[in-house]
């Protein structure tokens, strides 16, 4: 049958059944996407809630248009996990703990944030509502359930707003890892917070010379490479630096407001599933006290793991330890 005869017969219906099945969806062709496209404009209004669609093996489209870029490792029937990144990264940061979970017979996925990695650059919604509904657009297109949920700094917000906005029927487990919630910003209601003068300045990096923020940061706070008897690793410093200049600079600006002004706080009194919180007690980007700290006196049933000298970077210095740590807690 030539593609466009195929056009003709393919329903809205049938693209997602399509999606759903992966290799499918990967031999339909660019004309019939837009095919598929014009279809859906003219049977809805331009403003109509369009439900999210899978486009190849490894995108989603969200239902405001936005690609998302996914990784699916292990065993397909496996306990599914999901692991949120922080900010400026992509799902590259999580692949330590990503194969180690997937050898371990769970299966993993991990996203590129709106904005970030290889997803596509929206100009609007960089903000966690937007952040949150994309999460929920991978779960429910991918159909899966009993899902745990890891955040890194960035991506506990992420994660926190998912369970916000959208509950836990679809969880099974969270994880709080180097977080930002319940609240960067210091305010009258949270003096632990960094002032926002703080924030200005990192925006105020971005728009003068964002490449050599990002190096700045990896090769200082981020790792710990600026404390005393600290050996830097080349290796961690390019990875980051890397995976901050693929994401867009107005999504990773714009990002900046979203992570650390979010009041996290409602969120967090929804957690009513086992819930991991790590962090390392020298963490000089996201500061224990008003993050894990915090956190854990919000979600009293939650485990706190404090890691001795550990800075934000965890996911990388602290690898090993993480990863075990992670893998005892979904397997309790």
């Amino acid at each position: 049958m030539s593609n466009s005869a195929s056009n003709q017969n393919f329903s809205r219906r049938n693209v997602l059944l399509a999606g759903v099945g992966g290799a499918g969806i990967a031999a339909v062709s660019g004309a019939l996407a837009g095919a598929r496209a014009d279809a859906e404009e003219q049977a809805a209004p331009a403003s109509a809630d369009r439900s999210p669609v899978k486009q190849s093996v490894n995108t989603i489209l969200t239902r405001d248009g936005v690609e998302i870029y996914y990784k699916d490792w292990g065993p397909k029937d496996g306990p599914v996990v999901i692991l949120s990144h922080g900010w400026p990264l992509s799902s590259d940061s999580w692949e330590a703990q990503a194969l180690h979970l997937a050898n371990n017979g769970f299966r993993v996925i991990t996203h590129d944030r709106r904005g970030h990695g290889r997803s596509s650059q929206p100009w609007h919604g960089n903000d966690m509502d937007h952040y949150a509904d994309d999460l929920a657009d991978l779960i429910e297109v991918l159909y899966l359930n009993a899902v745990s949920l890891f955040g890194f700094s960035t991506g506990g917000g992420e994660i926190s707003r998912y369970i916000g906005r959208h509950g836990t029927s679809r969880v099974a487990r969270a994880g709080l890892i180097a977080a930002v919630p319940p609240l960067m910003l210091k305010t009258a209601a949270n003096p632990g917070g960094l002032p926002i003068e703080v924030f200005d300045g990192i925006r105020a990096a971005s728009i003068a010379d964002r490449s050599q923020l990002y190096k700045d940061i990896a090769s200082g706070p981020f790792f710990g490479f600026n404390r005393p008897g600290a050996k830097p690793s080349q290796g961690m410093i390019d990875s980051f630096w890397l995976q901050g200049m693929m994401a867009g600079h107005k999504n990773t600006y714009d990002s900046i407001k979203a992570f650390s002004e979010t009041d996290f706080t409602e969120d967090l009194k929804k957690f009513d599933i086992p819930t991991l919180i790590v962090h390392g007690d020298d963490d000089q980007i996201v500061p224990i006290d008003a993050a894990a700290r915090a956190s854990k006196a919000l979600v009293p049933h939650a485990t706190l793991k404090v890691y001795a000298g550990g800075p934000h970077g965890i996911t990388d210095t602290h690898k090993q330890q993480l990863n075990d740590d992670m893998l005892a807690f979904l397997k309790g």
